[in-house]
C-alpha cells in the first residue's frame, strides 16, 4: 500500500467515518423523498401502468379488486416509493462508492467505475425484462389455468406484493455477470474452475429460479435461463477486470530483506586483504591471552 493512499485512511477517525456515513445516508433518503414527491401526485396514474400486464388478461368486465379498506389508497403509495428508490439507484450507489473510494487502490477504482455502471444498467434491464417478458407470460397462464367457475379478479395488494417481489428478484438475478466478475477479480476462484463447474451452475440457477420466484414452472425458467446466460457473459468480460498488484506493493516487497536473510559471501569470493585482516585479528587475540 502506498504511503499517500494508507496515510489517507488512517488519519480519519471512527467518529468522521461515522460523520460520513450519516451524510450519505442522509443525502440518499433526500434523493428519494425528492422522486417520491415527484411521483406522487400520479400515484394512481403510474399503478395504472404497472397493473397492465395484469388488466390485458381479464375478461372485459374484470377488474382488480380492493380488499382492504385504505388500500386503494396505501397500495399506491407503498408502490411509488419502491419506484422512487428503483429510479435513486444510480445516485445510491454513487454514495455507496464515495464512501468505501478512499480505501481502493487508483487501479481498483478505475475498475469499480465500470461495475458501478454496469450493475445499475443490468438491475434496470431486469426490471424490465420482468415486466415486458416475464408478467404477460405469467398472467396469461394463471388467468386461463383456474376453473372456469373461479373468477379471476386479483386483489390491489397482493397483486403489487408479487409484482414487487418477481421484479426485483430479477432486477437481483441480473447481477449475476457482476458476481462473476468480483469472485474473478479478488482471486477468489479462476475462470477454469468455473467452466469446469458449469453443470452445478445451472442446477443452481434453476434452485435460485425456485427459491426467487412463485411455485410455477414457468416463471422459474423464465429466470433460471437469463441467470444461466448472463453467467457465461461474466466469464467473458471477466479477463478484462482481472486484478493486478499494485507497482509499489512490488517494490516494496523486493526491497524489504530482513539481515537474518542475507547470504553469508563464500571464502571463495574474499580477496587477499580480507584474508590479511583475520589473520590480524587472530593475531591480536593471541596476544591478549
Amino acid at each position: 500500500m502506498s504511503k499517500n493512499h494508507s496515510t489517507e485512511v488512517k488519519n480519519m477517525s471512527f467518529v468522521q467515518h461515522m460523520v460520513e456515513l450519516r451524510n450519505i445516508l442522509l443525502h440518499s433518503a433526500i434523493a428519494i423523498l425528492v422522486i417520491f414527491a415527484g411521483l406522487f401526485p400520479f400515484a394512481n396514474e403510474v399503478y395504472a401502468f404497472i397493473a397492465a400486464p395484469i388488466i390485458n388478461v381479464l375478461p372485459a368486465d374484470s377488474s382488480i379488486i380492493a380488499i382492504g379498506v385504505i388500500s386503494p389508497f396505501l397500495t399506491p403509495l407503498k408502490m411509488v416509493l419502491i419506484i422512487a428508490v428503483y429510479l435513486a439507484m444510480p445516485y445510491l450507489l454513487y454514495q455507496v462508492w464515495s464512501f468505501i473510494a478512499p480505501a481502493l487502490y487508483q487501479h481498483e477504482k478505475q475498475m469499480i467505475v465500470p461495475l458501478v455502471v454496469s450493475s445499475t444498467l443490468l438491475f434496470y434491464a431486469g426490471l424490465l425484462f420482468s415486466f415486458y417478458i416475464v408478467f404477460p407470460v405469467i398472467f396469461s397462464f394463471l388467468s386461463s389455468i383456474g376453473p372456469s367457475v373461479v373468477d379471476f379478479t386479483p386483489d390491489i395488494q397482493y397483486y403489487l406484493d408479487f409484482v414487487l417481489k418477481v421484479s426485483f428478484a430479477f432486477g437481483v438475478a441480473f447481477e449475476v455477470p457482476i458476481a462473476t466478475i468480483l469472485i474473478i477479480m479478488f482471486n477468489m476462484t479462476t475462470i477454469e474452475k468455473l467452466k469446469k463447474n458449469r453443470p452445478y451452475v445451472v442446477i443452481g440457477a434453476f434452485v435460485l429460479g425456485m427459491l426467487l420466484t412463485p411455485p410455477d414452472i414457468i416463471s422459474q425458467t423464465l429466470i433460471a435461463i437469463p441467470m444461466w446466460l448472463l453467467f457465461e457473459a461474466g466469464l467473458i468480460f471477466a479477463p478484462m477486470f482481472k486484478r493486478s498488484t499494485p507497482i509499489s506493493d512490488d517494490k516494496d516487497a523486493k526491497s524489504t530483506v530482513t539481515p537474518d536473510k542475507k547470504e553469508a559471501p563464500d571464502e571463495e569470493d574474499w580477496g587477499d586483504e580480507e584474508l590479511d585482516k583475520i589473520d590480524k585479528v587472530f593475531e591480536e587475540l593471541d596476544k591478549e591471552d
